[in-house]
């Protein structure tokens, strides 16, 4: 996708200008890279990828709008192409797996500066990426039963501190089926309790608060 086929174009999205200025920092010190432009929002990736079409797109999860997976998404779909590398503070499997599954080549923890050079130099040849400690939390739960949509939502719900009732209310469903998706819950999170199994989903980046 570059006009200069040793040199690797780069975007680097990320809503701290902070973090941005260290990307830039780190990337244009070597010799077969240049940051080409920079995005704080999905809205504005989304419009530099249009105009620079980079090699390799290092982006973070969590911004206003957007998010990560939802700008991946897009450019995605115009660009198929696209070399995307997420670039977060978050290591849960649930996390990581989303991201893979909407089409990022790489995916690596904020502050380790020298993987992000080597997996920018993978991603830029073809190849996908992930730090051995985030494949190990993949492989770990690879054989688990993944919650639902739905049971995501009430564990999200239940982390608010929502009781059955409140729940129930809230999504108009019968309190029933609210404590039926719950016992599913635990069960596939190994959970004791309410409490332990919103513990584990924040852990594996399942819900958010």
């Amino acid at each position: 996708m570059s006009n200069a086929p040793n040199l690797i174009r780069i975007l680097a999205v990320d809503d701290h200008a902070l973090l941005r200025k260290g990307i830039a920092a780190v990337v244009n010190t070597e010799p077969d890279m240049k940051l080409v432009a920079e995005a704080s929002c999905g809205e504005e990736a989304i419009e530099r990828f249009r105009v620079h079409k980079p090699d390799v797109t290092p982006m973070d999860l969590q911004m206003p709008g957007l998010n990560g997976i939802e700008t991946m998404n897009h450019i995605l779909s115009e660009f198929p192409d696209a070399r995307i590398i997420v670039l977060t503070t978050y290591n849960g499997d649930a996390q990581v797996l989303r991201a893979l599954r909407a089409g990022a080549r790489g995916y690596i923890l904020k502050g380790h500066d020298r993987e992000l050079i080597e997996t920018i130099h993978a991603v830029a040849e073809g190849r996908r990426k992930i730090p051995t400690e985030v494949a190990s939390g993949l492989a770990e739960h690879a054989t688990e039963d993944e919650l639902s949509s739905r049971e995501i939502e009430v564990l999200q719900l239940i982390a608010a501190g929502n009781s059955n009732k409140q729940i129930a209310d809230q999504l108009c469903i019968a309190e029933a089926t609210v404590k039926s998706r719950v016992t599913n819950i635990l069960s596939k999170l190994s959970a004791s309790d309410r409490t332990h199994a919103v513990t584990i989903g924040l852990q594996r980046g399942i819900i958010e608060i």
